[in-house]
Parts: C-alpha cells; structure tokens; sequence
C-alpha cells in the first residue's frame, strides 16, 4: 500500500484525493477548480438520493470519460455494488485504476474505450450513467446521447457547458415552409489542444444550448428530463447556469 500511496505521490493530479494516509495527491490545477468537483458531487448525490434512495448496495453505475476516476470512486464510496469507468485515453485508465487499487475498491473497475463505440451488447446496461464534462468535448453529442440511452436502466446525470439559445422559425426550403428551432449549438475550436489531458480527442466541439440538450435527450428516447437546481455555494459556471447539470430518466 505504501509503494502505491508513494506512486500517487509523486507527482501532479487533476484531482486532490484524499489517501487513506491522511496525506493527499498533489495537483496541477491548484485548489480552485476543486469548487467544480466538490459541486458535481453534492448534485449528483442529491439527486441519486432524490431519486433513487439512500440503499445503493443493489445498483450498477457507469462513469463516461471517467477521467482519473474521481466520481467512479465517490460512486463506489456511496456504496453502489459495482462502478465501471470508461475513458479514451490510456493515462487516464492507468490513473484511474492506480487509485481504485489504492483504496482496495473490489467493486471499482476502469477500461480504455471511446464513448462512440460502446453498446449495451458490450457493457450490458447500468442504473445509473454518468456523462459529467464531456459533452461539450465531442464533435458527435447527438451520437453520444444515444449511447447514453442504450447503456442507461434508470436514470442518466448530464453536466455540460452550453452556448446561448436561439429561438424562432427557419425556412426550410421555401419561404413557405418553415420549422421551428429546437436549440443550438455552438462550434468551439479546440484543434491545437488535443495533446492535453482534459480537451477533446478530434479537437471540434459542438456545444449545445439547454434547449437543445433537453429535446434531444426526449427524443433519443429518455422519459423524462430535469434540469438541476445548484447549490446556494455552487460553483460559478453552475450557478449562474453557463454550465449545467440534467437528470434524464428512462
């Protein structure tokens, strides 16, 4: 355990996790992005709790572009039966599964995967999926909502960024047929940033507006959506809704 702890100590983390030592792991971002995670969290909790109970003990989750792995292990920490990572890039996977051990979470597991080319016939379905800051990393979010909806047995938490909405009709073809705008996405370029850790894999991201994101996650096939209400000490972008967070239900 020592020799791992040591690993985990020796360098720099996206994440400050807490090691059973009572030492932590150093980061590169410095405290203040830790308020994002901290926020997602306590929403995500809530509204598990909300929805699904304070008993875990029986339920599956599936954490997307599970990053170092910081939520799959608050998943497993609450006490979900089994937690399953996902993340496209083999450093993350390796981090990821470096902390699992640490922690000596049997339950907790990581794999290397693209969230494109995953399918209920791969994975099975889960109770819970999380998609938290991805979103908005992806060239294809249609496509990735719909994986989403395949994988997912009960409900589905969303965080992302969003691009103002536009409203209105269009014509379509001809001045005399018209369509109404269900939302919009915003085109961020992020090409010269694929070699960091937290950007997009292809470097075009489209970004969809709350609009968007709501209609599409009814029409790929969820029941119902709710936006979440952040906390009063929530972190910026979330409290003043530049980023959000949705519960989808199947």
């Amino acid at each position: 355990m020592s020799t791992l702890i040591e690993q985990a100590r020796s360098r720099e983390w996206f994440y400050n996790y807490d090691l059973p030592d009572g030492s932590t792991t150093p980061t590169y971002h410095g405290a203040d992005i830790k308020a994002i995670h901290d926020t997602r969290w306590r929403m995500v909790d809530s509204c598990l709790s909300e929805n699904l109970g304070a008993d875990r003990d029986r339920l599956t989750a599936l954490d997307l572009a599970s990053h170092q792995g910081w939520f799959a292990v608050k998943m497993a920490q609450s006490g979900f039966s089994s937690v399953l990572g996902i993340d496209a890039r083999q450093s993350h996977v390796d981090d990821a599964s470096l902390i699992s051990q640490i922690y000596g979470f049997d339950q907790l597991s990581f794999q290397l995967g693209d969230i494109h080319q995953q399918s209920a016939k791969q994975l099975g379905q889960f109770d819970v999926v999380l998609m938290l800051g991805l979103l908005y990393h992806l060239e294809n979010p249609v496509g990735a909502l719909r994986t989403c909806r395949e994988l997912c047995r009960r409900i589905c938490i969303i965080e992302t960024q969003i691009v103002p909405g536009m409203s209105g009709y269009v014509d379509y073809g001809s001045y005399q047929y018209v369509r109404p705008l269900k939302g919009s996405f915003g085109i961020i370029d992020e090409t010269g940033e694929t070699h960091g850790p937290e950007a997009s894999i292809t470097g075009v991201c489209l970004v969809p507006s709350l609009d968007a994101l709501v209609w599409l996650l009814e029409k790929v096939g969820f029941s119902r959506v709710e936006v979440l209400e952040p906390p009063e000490d929530a972190y910026e972008q979330l409290l003043y809704h530049k980023r959000v967070m949705v519960a989808a239900q199947v």
